[in-house]
């Protein structure tokens, strides 16, 4: 008769030591000190006929319950020498998304369309963005996974506590295990125990699991400042975006006014043409500026939209609503800066400077924490539980182990380990320093951008003012007839010139001021004050 055994735990971790399991070889290794007893019990159970009843009601454990309580049992049948409980998985792998300035152009979006036109202020559409950009979900998301690494780290140092309940049913073949002969019965059992057991594992002393635990702690630091630097991001990128929406709704105004010029200078060149005091060739031109401008006006139009496409994309809008822009952005001069006070004032308040500086604490514990490898660890572990035929005829047994642990021969892996940890350090210092000098960049590039297109501005506003004197004055001597419609048709293409100017200046200017209230890392708290000047 071939031998079987059964496995019930709770937890795999813990096995008794006088558990016995058997394979489906029905190979079971029994020790000498229960062979009499067992022997006792397998020839008596023979003569009165018990063999058949204990092996159907050892087969109906094996069946049963396993089946009844699956997740609070685990049940091995195995091959070969031994088998063991299946191990649970390892943690889950979470991969950090990349999050680039591509990220904060797209967005969650949520919300169903509604009829009618929504208005959308410059305050709504920044609202929007810092609950539905997709950068500001992912880098917040990126926090969470940090805070689990932490909470990881933190379980090293705590104590782990276990309970396990066992249950074994075993049948042993002793022919199969060569004992043969007179007085040796060819099956023993079935036989078994009961097992309910608390068990401790503690690491009472490690110094490089503190550092790492340490390390952890200040990433997830740099996560969360991290998060409050992706916020400035957001208002960086729907700022400019819904900036760049107003400059075409102000460029499609004036293509209109353009347009709306040249047909007046075509009628008139066609009043003029039938008159017979101008020839055919000046209603032609006439005729050729004014399509120039309605291709111009459809291309102006198709911008815009595109751009409102884009606005929406970044704020989670659904792209079947509709909207329209209630805030301008009017020329507001922004004076008195200083640069060297602005990179100060910037060195200060920049999150991504402060997240990098706790990503360079974090390197200098995780270089620590490689060091401390070599120091000895000291650790406790520990059970106590009940064991017997039954749990009416259980005994208290358990055991304490405490252990020093001293590396003695891994050099190449602690080597390997510290020249890492060494390196990610030299390397967050590396990007520390740049990071400085790319502040310092920012700031000032934003200050001189701030200056030019205030030069830029008064400039165009004086040309447009100018080209449109020109046109006025070209189209009365048209009029007048002592002049062809030359000068009006160059005259029409410097207003459009200069219009085109006057908003792309106007433009430059206020994303310019924007641009410096992100590099001072005040963007989220005063980009109206920026907008708005001083």
């Amino acid at each position: 008769m071939g031998g079987f055994g059964v496995l019930f735990e709770y937890f795999p971790r813990h096995r008794h030591p006088k558990q016995r399991t058997l394979n489906k070889n029905f190979y079971l290794n029994v020790s000498k000190g229960i062979f009499s007893t067992v022997k006792s019990f397998a020839f008596k159970a023979s003569r009165r006929g018990w063999g058949s009843a204990a092996r159907f009601l050892a087969f109906a454990a094996l069946l049963l319950i396993p089946a009844a309580c699956p997740k609070a049992f685990a049940f091995q049948f195995g091959g070969g020498s031994g088998g063991s409980v299946v191990q649970p998985a390892p943690p889950i792998q979470v991969t950090q998304p990349q999050i680039n300035s591509t990220t904060y152009q797209g967005a969650e979006t949520t919300d169903k369309a509604t009829n009618g036109v929504l208005d959308l202020s410059l305050d709504d559409a920044i609202a929007r963005g810092l609950k539905f950009n997709l950068g500001l979900i992912l880098t917040t998301q990126s926090q969470l996974s940090y805070r689990g690494s932490q909470l990881q780290e933190l379980q090293s140092l705590l104590p782990t506590v276990n309970g396990s309940l066992k249950e074994s049913v075993d049948q042993t073949d002793l022919q199969a295990l060569g004992l043969r002969g007179a007085g040796f019965p060819a099956i023993i059992g079935p036989y078994g125990y009961t097992d309910l057991r608390g068990s401790l594992d503690w690491s009472l002393l490690n110094i490089s699991s503190l550092q790492n635990y340490l390390a952890s702690k200040h990433n997830f630091t740099s996560a969360q400042l991290s998060v409050k630097d992706a916020r400035e991001m957001v208002v960086l990128t729907v700022g400019n975006a819904y900036l760049t929406c107003i400059a075409d709704k102000a460029l499609i105004e004036a293509v209109q006014a353009q347009v709306d010029t040249a047909k007046v200078s075509l009628d008139q060149a066609i009043d003029n043409h039938q008159a017979g005091t101008s020839p055919l060739l000046d209603e032609l031109r006439a005729r050729v500026d004014y399509q120039t401008q309605q291709q111009s006006l459809i291309s102006a139009k198709n911008q815009y939209e595109k751009n409102k496409i884009a606005l929406a994309r970044a704020i989670g809008l659904p792209l079947e609503q509709k909207f329209q822009l209630t805030d301008q952005a009017p020329y507001a001069a922004l004076d008195n800066l200083d640069a060297d006070t602005a990179v100060k004032q910037a060195l200060a308040n920049r999150n991504d400077l402060k997240a990098m500086d706790e990503q360079v604490t974090a390197s200098e514990h995780a270089r620590t924490a490689a060091t401390a490898e070599r120091l000895p660890t000291i650790k406790f572990l520990g059970d106590y539980g009940l064991i017997g035929v039954n749990f009416g005829s259980s005994h208290g047994t358990g055991n304490a182990t405490g252990s020093l642990d001293v590396p003695l021969f891994e050099e190449a892996k602690l080597r390997g380990d510290a020249q890492q940890a060494q390196s990610q350090l030299d390397q967050k210092r590396a990007q520390t320093s740049d990071l400085q000098g790319q502040i310092g960049a920012d700031v000032r590039d934003s200050i001189l951008d701030i200056q030019a297109a205030a030069k830029q501005v008064e400039v165009a506003r004086s040309n447009s003012e100018l080209a449109k004197e020109a046109l006025s004055e070209a189209q009365q001597r048209f009029k007048a007839g002592v002049a062809d419609n030359l000068a009006v048709s160059q005259a029409l293409q410097s207003v459009a010139q200069a219009d085109n100017q006057y908003v792309s200046s106007l433009y430059q200017h206020n994303i310019a001021k924007l641009s410096l209230a992100r590099a001072l890392g005040v963007a989220e708290s005063s980009y109206k004050m920026y907008l708005g000047g001083k």
